[in-house]
């Protein structure tokens, strides 16, 4: 029997082969598979873990955000409705001061009216007292005419005070 280079080449690797077996290479080779096994799924399964947690952090930021959107829709809101409670005590503040200022102007032209008037009155008075002085005067002579000019001025006082 002729062995060929094939042959001393399978040869030796069947004796290389049965070599690593009786060392327990494969129980070493099977190892550091299992190892590297675990060590991926390990590593997927922190990959899981970071996933599930950034998703929470995205929900978490999507709530945070839709809550301020909520509450800035809120604050407007608010200040809206303050400006408008605003505006209505500001009309109505407004609205009172011109019917207060027109009262009281109404007043002072009532008071304005009431003193010319007395005004007139008084410059009437004044003038037909000296009317009736002259005409007194000239018509009557002595004492009877300064006893009715006195009585006359008298009577004209009192009628207007």
């Amino acid at each position: 029997m002729h062995f060929g280079a094939e042959e001393f080449v399978l040869f030796g690797f069947v004796l290389f082969v049965a070599l690593l077996i009786y060392l327990g290479a494969h129980k070493t080779i099977g190892g550091m598979l299992d190892a590297r096994i675990d060590k991926v799924k390990q590593e997927l399964a922190e990959a899981e873990r970071l996933r599930k947690e950034a998703a929470d952090v995205l929900d978490d930021y999507k709530r945070k955000a839709a809550e301020a959107e909520k509450d800035a829709a809120a604050i407007v809101e608010q200040a809206r409705q303050e400006a408008e409670h605003l505006a209505r005590e500001t009309e109505q503040r407004m609205a009172e001061f011109v019917t207060r200022r027109t009262k009281q102007a109404e007043q002072k032209i009532a008071m304005a009216e009431a003193q010319a008037a007395a005004d007139v009155r008084a410059a009437a008075a004044d003038a037909a007292v000296r009317a009736a002085e002259q005409v007194m005067r000239q018509d009557v002579k002595g004492a009877a005419a300064s006893d009715l000019l006195a009585k006359g001025i008298a009577e004209m006082k009192q009628r207007l005070n």
